[in-house]
């Protein structure tokens, strides 16, 4: 069992904040997962016809998260939150990255609804994960870069276990140590708004929207919900 955790400082300076954990065991990456396929390939297909484009800084689903980047000090420009790199590549590209069915789905979901999207591979997990300010002493080693150590600044937004740091700037880039493979079988995904007044429709949506492309692909499922006023979720 994982404990998911929001601290009471991160609860009270983003008081929007809704977060849906979405379980998934029993994993079976190496199956083919048509749906998610046919997700990515719909995507692809309206963008190149002009009947879609994702959403850009001008939306606030975007403009919302650059508010939150700047208010721990990362220029969102920068570095951008992970909806937004992941928008402006396929809106670059015409095509989103193909990695493995389990981060092809979020990536799909993510895109498709403006919402954030992550993942951590729970095996690997140790502990709890909170999320918190960081200050200063922790470490992060970025997906597909197992030589590189980083150090988080003071007070920037971090996920983290009792190991090191899972997230960087919130949500900008996870961690190598419990990336998501094909050979995953146990793994969290985390969707999430800081504007939740406006937006828990769209999250819930896209919760299920996840949970539909990895039901047939896994033994089981579950979405778990986090905020400032549910602060803690088992998983």
């Amino acid at each position: 069992m994982t404990r998911f955790r929001i601290t009471p400082d991160i609860a009270a300076a983003f008081p929007d904040t809704l977060i849906a954990v979405v379980i998934a065991t029993g994993l079976r990456g190496h199956e083919p997962w048509p749906a998610t396929t046919s997700a990515l390939e719909e995507l692809e297909a309206q963008l190149a016809d002009g009947a879609w484009a994702p959403a850009d800084e001008s939306d606030p689903r975007i403009e919302a998260w650059h508010a939150v980047y700047r208010s721990f000090g990362t220029n969102p420009r920068r570095i951008r939150p992970s909806v937004d790199a992941l928008g402006r590549r396929l809106a670059k590209k015409g095509a989103l990255p193909r990695v493995n069915p389990a981060v092809d789905s979020y990536n799909a979901v993510s895109v498709r609804h403006g919402l954030p999207a992550g993942a951590f591979d729970l095996d690997h997990v140790t502990g709890d994960v909170e999320i918190r300010y960081a200050d200063g002493s922790e470490s992060f080693t970025p997906l597909g870069e197992p030589g590189t150590v980083e150090n988080p600044k003071p007070g920037e937004v971090i996920y983290t276990d009792t190991t090191d740091v899972l997230t960087r700037h919130w949500n900008h880039r996870d961690a190598h140590r419990t990336r998501v493979t094909a050979d995953s079988t146990r793994v969290a995904f985390v969707l999430e708004t800081v504007a939740a007044t406006r937006d828990e429709q769209l999250l819930t949506t896209a919760a299920g929207d996840l949970q539909a492309l990895l039901q047939p692909h896994c033994d089981s499922s579950s979405v778990h919900y986090l905020s400032p006023a549910h602060p803690d979720a088992t998983a």
